[in-house]
């Protein structure tokens, strides 16, 4: 398989566009994606020492918010749009052991089994198909063995003031995918965890994939 090579502006920014990124936060605010978050977080059950990758993390309200809830755990995050990454910086500089770096999901900057979790938020749907089966792999690279991957994303059709936008930006979303047979055929061992009906946001799925031990 030829290997995806990203270039300076191969992505979606973190608000759609550019001219949108101030008001990004308020807005997912609003819309209630902290609930979201806090439940990724939660099936995550971080535990000191561990080092954890959120990958797509956008303005880092993933990322900051598992570092505030778990102090003793090592937190990266990783996304492809400078300007995002530089208002997550802000809100991470009182704290400690969190680091945002410059990356792509589909070629993603570790070594081989670096992390013992690996968080994706709202991401995945922004992906064309190769790119997701990519990611996928990248990620099953990362996680050391035994490791996982926590996601949640949209299911289904796009609904909610999410699917309204969606296809209306500049790249509409990639819902078609069955996610758990796609993160399998990556060598993970994946179940959705919950389906859940959001008010605003629309139909979200959470997933839990595994790294085989004897990977």
């Amino acid at each position: 398989m030829t290997q995806h090579r990203p270039t300076s502006r191969d992505y979606r920014p973190a608000a759609g566009r550019d001219a949108f990124l101030p008001f990004y936060d308020a807005f997912t605010a609003a819309l209630g994606a902290a609930k979201v978050h806090g439940a990724l977080i939660d099936q995550a059950e971080l535990a000191a020492g561990q080092r954890v990758l959120e990958i797509g993390c956008g303005t880092g309200n993933v990322t900051v918010r598992a570092k505030r809830t778990h102090p003793d755990v090592e937190l990266v995050g990783s996304d492809p749009d400078p300007l995002a990454l530089a208002r997550a910086r802000r809100k991470a500089r009182n704290l400690n052991g969190i680091r945002f770096e410059q990356g792509y999901g589909q070629q993603l900057p570790y070594a081989d089994g670096s992390f013992d979790r690996v968080l994706s938020a709202l991401m995945f749907h922004h992906l064309d198909h190769d790119t997701k089966v990519a990611t996928a792999a990248e990620v099953a690279r990362v996680l050391r063995p035994g490791g996982r991957l926590h996601l949640v994303d949209f299911t289904g059709h796009a609904h909610g003031i999410h699917g309204f936008l969606a296809q209306r930006m500049a790249k509409a979303a990639h819902l078609d995918d069955d996610l758990a047979q796609l993160l399998g055929a990556a060598g993970l061992d994946c179940e959705r965890t919950a389906t859940r009906r959001h008010p605003v946001l629309g139909n979200i799925a959470y997933y839990r994939a595994v790294r085989p031990t004897d990977r």
